[in-house]
């Protein structure tokens, strides 16, 4: 399998100046979107999903409808363009992060796999293409909506999922989507490659709750400074199968309880 590798400068807002961007410029040239399609070679329906941001243009594309419209890829993916807009100069914003991907001899995004041994060096090689090229990688084809990666999980902080697992995460540009009470792999400078449901909305990126499935682990916060990456989890790979729900157990109904009692009087010593 050859392998190719692609360096993109992610917006926040992506998806919405994509949609904008096409949209104005495609009225500008006074295409019809059947029109537009037949000149850069897809679907009329495919314009229409790019257009109302139910589905995302891939990179190759994205260089060539840059290029049908003489504007660079970095203006056309970044900036919002419409009647105001004029050409700035470059330069890499301090809201633009660096993603890096790899993709097939088919241009089919991969799913590169960060094993727990390879956790500590994905901090610092989490956007450099060479390092990306060299994590293991994978293809399923119901991932194909988006960008995903795959981490290895350890501990029993996210229990019932056991050590081991992999968590298949899809990329998370804007951080202001994140919701509270879904599970997410979180790559932060201080942490490393955590997996954990979020307690709140991550608002101007100042601090982000992380909740451990376990109640024996209490919650805990990070600067948004500190944060890297956010994957959303999306799915799981494990070799142990569930097994059913044993029956309480004296010992786990007092783990339970001293839980319980050291939570409130967690509460009773904020109020």
């Amino acid at each position: 399998m050859s392998i190719k590798i692609l360096t993109v400068l992610v917006n926040p807002n992506f998806m919405s100046i994509i949609s904008s961007n096409i949209k104005y410029l495609r009225k500008k040239k006074g295409l019809t979107q059947q029109q537009f399609a037949d000149q850069i070679g897809i679907k009329r329906s495919l314009v229409g999903a790019y257009e109302e941001q139910r589905a995302e243009p891939k990179y190759d594309l994205l260089k060539t409808i840059a290029s049908f419209f003489e504007i660079s890829i970095d203006d056309f993916i970044n900036e919002t363009i419409d009647d105001k807009w004029a050409p700035k100069p470059k330069g890499n914003p301090a809201n633009l992060r660096v993603l890096s991907i790899s993709v097939d001899k088919d241009d089919n995004e991969n799913i590169e796999l960060v094993p727990m041994k390879a956790s500590a060096g994905y901090l610092n090689g989490y956007a450099d293409p060479e390092y990306v090229a060299q994590l293991p990688k994978f293809y399923l084809p119901m991932f194909n909506q988006g960008t995903y990666r795959a981490f290895e999980i350890k501990g029993d902080s996210m229990l019932p999922l056991p050590s081991g697992a992999i968590i298949i995460g899809q990329y998370v540009d804007n951080w202001a989507e994140v919701k509270p009470g879904e599970t997410y792999v979180v790559i932060s400078k201080n942490d490393g490659v955590v997996y954990k449901r979020i307690g709140n909305k991550f608002r101007d990126n100042k601090k982000l709750k992380l909740i451990s499935d376990n109640p024996a682990y209490d919650p805990y916060e990070i600067s948004g400074e500190d944060v890297l990456e956010i994957w959303k989890a999306k799915g799981y790979i494990s070799t142990q199968l569930p097994q059913p729900t044993p029956e309480p157990t004296m010992e786990s109904l007092t783990s339970m309880m001293a839980q319980m009692q050291r939570s409130i009087s967690k509460l009773q010593g904020n109020n």
